[in-house]
């Protein structure tokens, strides 16, 4: 009852998405399992904090095996559940108030340099049909403007203002924000209009749309960026948030201010942003031991 009850909460006040309504949903039934199995007169209000440090051991130990990122997510629904029962006073005392998740290892996020964007998005690697425009302009628009992939696959034909060239994103928790976007992209934009309205005209309200002229899926997008990306050898991940981790590294090292790829990333915390200047900072390492004679 107290599990349904804080998840209508996310849903329909906190406005969290299915996906993450499920994965909240998952991690309070495994971790009420683990009470009940362990003492079966504990329930949700006298669980205490030596109770969530066991399940926490038990994540990490076999058969579970969850690697320190499982464990601190599962960790956080739980924080986000007891603040929910402490705002309903359902609980008195907080028994996630002291715990610490295990500590991650830092894993820099793989992006593709500027060079080999440049490679990728030349003309000749795409056909001058409505799929090869279409694909190039996916590309270009995760590159310029970092959206996710379900901002992408989510945008309508009026989110793209070509007057004022900007694009109107609705992110996570049906958060809006404004991307602007140059000369460049407004051109392969216009030429996916032009060839798109002259294969299927004005059939649907999406943006984006597949061979048969209906919204394409996370999948169609994934397949088609990841064919691209995979030109590039020495990429270890070809997905779209890499194309997202490009946009923010391409903009650090131009002298892009780190709020204003904030706000463009549309990230909740300036602290989720940093990471991007670790990145950074590993180039200038790379170009130092290569380029210093004592390096």
């Amino acid at each position: 009852m107290l599990i349904d009850t804080f998840l209508d909460y996310l849903l329909l006040e906190r406005n969290y998405s299915e996906k993450t309504i499920v994965n909240y949903k998952k991690d309070l039934e495994e971790f009420k399992a683990f009470f009940e199995n362990e003492n079966d007169e504990c329930t949700w209000i006298t669980v205490d904090s030596d109770m969530v440090r066991r399940w926490a051991v038990n994540l990490m130990v076999s058969p579970n095996n969850c690697k320190a990122v499982s464990v601190n997510r599962k960790l956080s629904t739980l924080r986000t559940f007891y603040r929910f029962l402490l705002s309903r006073k359902v609980v008195a005392i907080n028994p996630m108030r002291k715990i610490r998740g295990p500590k991650k290892n830092k894993v820099l996020p793989v992006f593709v340099k500027e060079n080999q964007m440049e490679e990728i998005l030349n003309d000749s690697n795409f056909k001058n049909d409505f799929v090869g425009i279409r694909n190039r302009l996916i590309i270009e628009m995760f590159y310029e403007t970092g959206i996710r992939r379900a901002e992408l696959i989510s945008l309508n034909n009026y989110d793209i203002d070509l007057s004022l060239k900007n694009i109107k994103v609705l992110g996570k928790r049906n958060k809006e924000r404004l991307i602007p976007f140059g000369p460049e992209l407004y051109e392969e934009i216009m030429k996916y209009i032009d060839i798109r309205n002259e294969f299927f005209g004005e059939i649907s309200d999406s943006f984006f749309v597949n061979r048969k002229g209906n919204k394409m899926t996370a999948n169609d997008v994934y397949i088609i960026v990841k064919k691209e990306l995979s030109k590039v050898v020495t990429l270890k991940k070809c997905s779209p948030h890499v194309l997202r981790h490009t946009f923010a590294t391409s903009m650090l090292n131009n002298q892009a201010e780190l709020v204003a790829i904030k706000e463009l990333l549309g990230h909740k915390s300036l602290s989720t942003t940093t990471i991007y200047t670790n990145t950074t900072f590993e180039e200038l390492k790379k170009v130092y031991k290569q380029a210093h004679p004592r390096a």
